[in-house]
């Protein structure tokens, strides 16, 4: 069962407000398939304010509870419901309350996308975190089982699952077992910041892709660097970030990083434990917006992937290292199409119109790429003596050579470089 709460005070029966609500309903029903959940009945109940004791008022939590009931008893249901999902916040009270209502378990939003960050979280920096924003979820409401990771399912544990054996109430062994995460995690932002470090010596720019969950990020990235990142047509399908290296059409080499998906009403427990992975976008010379161009919704995504980069601490200057791709034109009739194409010639933003799928439109992405890489550059002259290989190796590294001319007095070079690594260059020949 999939309940979508709508405030009647946000909802003047406006046309896009309550295609906004659909639109949300039909997202968290996706985050239930995302986890292998069979929806037997989802629907958007109104709420005229918020109760204290269930969030909802008494008549629908009744109606629902007899709902329940109903599709468990019918012949024609798949199976009794054993799990309501509220979409939306539910504090510990009310958690408990609506399960002793209706009989069954009852999970929140937050506890619905943990779930599923529990499951698809495969490497070692993932599920440490994950543990970390389960942990400070669970610590103040009533918890079926407390238990590590490995032991679930694979899940964070708020629907059970075949590990489930213990009531744990001991606050103090999960305050232990959070201290010990963010020890852990610290030690990998501290790696992380060496890797930056490492990388800034050589220094190649980076790029990475956000944006809201499902619209194309990893078909994307896949495209870009041919690579094999995992590619899912769901929700939360990458959780794990991966780098690899491109080169725009000039020959620069760019570091090209993958990253979580947003969505709406992120919980902050994911955000702060994710902290030590978003900072890859922080650091990013460039940030590539992925937007899907054939969703309904497109403009809230938006507005919720923007709302989740200023709460990481992204400055209102961010959007000058912004690039904003449209992608699934594939999927666009053509007068949607056309009138896309027309928003890109008039926007202030660099805006690409493309289909990670078919390709179309992936080269001026690249093109768009390099000339906001380069936008700080300066178009120098250098001559270097012609024993000097290791300063002319360093230049093509870390510029653009427009042209190079091998005279008998020494190797001109005309080239487009970074200001900064400019000064660099200069500190390296200076006696």
């Amino acid at each position: 069962m999939v309940v979508h709460p709508r405030l009647k005070s946000t909802a003047q029966a406006s046309t896009s407000r309550i295609g906004r609500e659909e639109q949300l309903l039909a997202e968290a029903v996706g985050l239930a398939h995302a986890i292998n959940l069979v929806v037997a009945h989802a629907e958007i109940v109104p709420l005229d304010r918020p109760r204290p004791a269930t969030l909802l008022g008494t008549g629908t939590v009744e109606r629902i509870g007899h709902l329940i009931h109903a599709e468990s008893g019918s012949s024609e249901s798949q199976g009794e419901i054993t799990l309501a999902i509220v979409d939306a916040p539910l504090t510990p009270v009310q958690q408990r309350n609506l399960e002793r209502a209706w009989e069954c378990k009852v999970i929140d939003r937050t506890g619905l996308i943990l779930e599923i960050f529990g499951e698809r979280a495969r490497t070692r920096e993932g599920r440490l975190q994950v543990e970390l924003a389960a942990l400070g979820y669970q610590r103040s409401r009533l918890v079926r089982s407390w238990t590590h990771l490995e032991r679930q399912r694979g899940g964070a544990g708020f629907m059970g699952g075949p590990g489930e054996t213990q009531i744990e109430t001991d606050r103090r062994q999960i305050d232990r077992r959070i201290s010990q995460l963010e020890k852990e995690l610290k030690d990998v932002k501290r790696t992380r910041q060496l890797h930056r470090k490492a990388r800034k010596q050589v220094p190649y720019p980076v790029v990475a892709l956000v944006g809201y969950t499902n619209t194309g990020k990893s078909t994307l990235f896949n495209r870009l660097t041919k690579a094999n990142v995992k590619v899912e047509d769901q929700l939360f399908a990458t959780l794990d970030p991966t780098m690899r290296r491109i080169e725009t059409p000039s020959g620069q080499k760019v570091i090209l990083s993958d990253t979580v998906g947003f969505i709406s009403q992120l919980p902050h427990e994911l955000v702060s434990a994710f902290q030590a992975t978003l900072e890859e976008v922080i650091e990013a010379d460039v940030i590539v917006h992925v937007r899907d161009a054939a969703h309904a919704d497109r403009e809230a995504q938006k507005s919720d992937v923007l709302a989740v980069l200023r709460q990481l601490g992204f400055s209102d200057t961010f959007e000058d290292t912004l690039i904003e791709v449209f992608n699934k034109a594939d999927l666009l009739e053509p007068a949607d199409k056309a009138a896309l194409a027309n928003l890109v010639t008039r926007s202030n933003t660099p805006v690409v119109l493309l289909s990670a799928a078919t390709g179309d439109g992936c080269e001026t992405l690249t093109a768009a790429i390099e000339k906001r890489i380069t936008e700080n550059y300066r178009t120098v002259e250098i001559a270097l003596p012609h024993d000097d290989g290791a300063s002319l190796a360093w230049l093509y590294d870390h510029g653009v050579v427009i042209e190079r001319r091998d005279e008998d007095d020494a190797v001109h070079l005309k080239l487009r470089i970074d200001e900064a690594d400019l000064a660099r260059f200069e500190q390296r020949r200076a006696p």
